[in-house]
């Protein structure tokens, strides 16, 4: 099937006189859980990041560190992997013609991977969608978060940025990203697999005038409740025609999320100030109402997750496979009135599918849950209102020495996050270096960051902040963030431990609280590698534990949760 679309596509290069053609991970939306994903269509890569590269005879698909095996394992035999930290398309591919879709690309992206190496020609239509097309979902209608949720009106939101765009000396903001005008405007919709996102754009003018670039079907019940005008709700068809009758100077566009098909449309018209979003810092810092919500979003989620793994280790039932284990978390999520859909798509990977970073099972790599594995399991929900993600490393026989040491030193990691003087350390790039320390020591590593940014009932992973080699943002208050060190044996096993936290100001100190609440693996601690603050860290995180879900557990959940701390 993949060499035939290939072959198909590569049918198509003289037509555009083209050596080759860029297919990226994302839609026009740029979500990182796209419906229409093409890059699976032509590589059947599903990783959440990537980029393929069609050339007349060769292939390359480049990933990053977290998708190395898998993608290895899904689509090698037809394309070369390369980890694009390491080479970039640029110093692979030299002087050649590759074709791409302007409205899937933003010219920070393009720089980036091709610099000035490559001629690049933009073709106004998509060539994987004339080979395959996705079948489109039913239309659902965006709706409106009540101001207790969102914790702030929509309108006081505007105002602040009417101020930004006038600081700027502009006359207009263009949000391209969707959560961004969720979060503006107190909307939420149905466009994404994981996330509560609305498709749509938002032009803001320095007025505080409002244009919504949507599909108008959506629109109905939020252009009666925000008081919009009809004329204020723009068909994405109509965008250049928008464009032509707005009056000023200049536009601000975010250079992480604005196409250079709608770059182009808009410098036709207006000066361009390139800038990121200034909705990006603003929707960082969560307000009290959010964090509320979120902090109860994870208690709910917590007790599914403690009833799971108390299944999990004390079940009955003698063959248990990933895709069975993955299907009862989901169970125990949905007893829940509140849990709506997952936030992303669980890993659950047993022994040396646990490696692969971010695994996803399948019919075809399902593997028996055996009692000498090690279980890693990554999983979240969007609740209402609250997004989560979680991971628990989970064994279920006594493992040897080895493992056991380095399962500790990942927690070590893990605590030193959490425990963080923030005043101190003020970004993630400072607090990465405290989660690697312990295995560094023994010259071990992992392929990937050590916390993400979290959107309230949004996205799972939100920026600007996050906890890696290179994030130099300042930590604020009301940021939300993950802690998940980890470890990966290829062939073996995998380890990580994650929770989400979010920073609390206390007596004039910043510092880490965390929103996940569920058991860490005790039977994977060597407690003589732990000193006496990491001790009283987790019996004071354990003993949280239980003060929350008690109440919610039989007896024998009661008795198995208490024995941790």
């Amino acid at each position: 099937m993949i060499n035939k679309r290939i072959n198909i596509l590569r049918k198509k290069f003289k037509k555009f006189n083209i050596d080759g053609y860029v297919i990226p991970k994302n839609d026009e939306f740029f979500s990182e859980y796209a419906v229409k994903d093409r890059l699976k269509i032509i590589s059947n890569f599903n990783g959440s990041a990537g980029l393929a590269i069609i050339l007349k005879k060769k292939n390359y698909l480049f990933v990053d560190g977290r998708y190395t095996i898998q993608a290895q394992q899904q689509s090698g035999e037809k394309f070369k992997i390369i980890e694009i930290h390491k080479f970039l398309p640029h110093k692979i591919i030299k002087k050649l013609t590759l074709g791409f879709d302007p409205s899937l690309f933003t010219n920070k992206q393009l720089k980036i991977y091709f610099g000035n190496s490559l001629k690049l020609k933009p073709i106004n239509k998509n060539l994987v969608d004339e080979i395959y097309q996705v079948g489109i979902s039913k239309t659902m209608p965006f709706y409106s978060l009540d101001n207790k949720i969102a914790g702030e009106s929509y309108k006081s939101k505007i105002n602040k940025i009417s101020k930004i765009i006038k600081q700027n000396h502009a006359d207009y903001l263009f949000l391209s990203a969707p959560e961004n005008v969720a979060w503006t405007l107190n909307i939420r919709g149905y466009d994404n697999p994981n996330s509560p996102i609305p498709n749509c754009r938002l032009i803001i003018g320095k007025d505080k005038k409002l244009f919504l670039i949507a599909n108008k079907e959506k629109t109905l019940k939020i252009i009666k409740e925000k008081k919009l005008s009809k004329n204020q709700v723009i068909g994405p068809e109509n965008f250049l025609s928008l464009i032509d009758k707005l009056k000023g100077d200049k536009f601000i566009i975010d250079s992480l999320s604005c196409s250079i098909l709608n770059e182009n449309i808009i410098k036709s018209k207006f000066k361009i100030i390139n800038k990121d979003d200034p909705c990006y810092r603003l929707k960082s810092i969560k307000n009290s109402s959010e964090i509320k919500h979120m902090i109860n979003a994870h208690i709910e989620d917590g007790l599914a997750l403690t009833k799971f793994i108390y299944w999990i280790k004390n079940t009955n039932k003698k063959r248990i496979t990933e895709i069975d284990a993955q299907n009862k978390l989901e169970k125990f999520r949905k007893t829940n009135k509140n849990y709506l859909f997952p936030s992303f798509n669980t890993i659950a990977g047993t022994g040396l599918n646990g490696a692969i970073v971010h695994y996803r099972t399948s019919k075809k790599s399902n593997k028996v849950i055996k009692k000498n594995d090690i279980f890693l399991c990554d999983s979240g929900g969007q609740y209402k209102y609250g997004t989560t993600d979680v991971t628990r490393t989970i064994c279920f026989s006594k493992q040897q020495k080895s493992i056991k040491n380095i399962f500790t030193k990942v927690l070590k990691g893990h605590i030193a996050v959490a425990t963080t003087n923030i005043k101190k350390y003020k970004n993630g790039k400072q607090i990465d270096i405290r989660a690697r320390q312990f295995l560094k020591k023994d010259g071990l590593d992992y392929a990937h960051g050590t916390g993400h940014g979290v959107g309230f009932f949004l996205n799972v992973h939100e920026g600007p902040q996050s906890i890696s080699k290179y994030n130099t943002v300042k930590l604020k208050e009301g940021m939300v963030l993950s802690n998940e060190p980890g470890y990966y044996k290829k062939g073996c096993y995998g380890i990580r431990i994650e929770n989400l936290v979010y920073i609390k100001k206390n007596k004039k100190k910043l510092q880490f609280k965390n929103l996940t609440l569920a058991p860490i693996e005790k039977d994977l601690i060597n407690y003589n590698l732990l000193n006496k603050n990491e001790k009283n860290y987790l019996f004071n995180y354990h003993l949280n534990v239980y003060a929350k879900h008690s109440k919610f557990l039989n007896e024998k959940e009661r008795k198995w949760l208490a024995s941790h701390i």
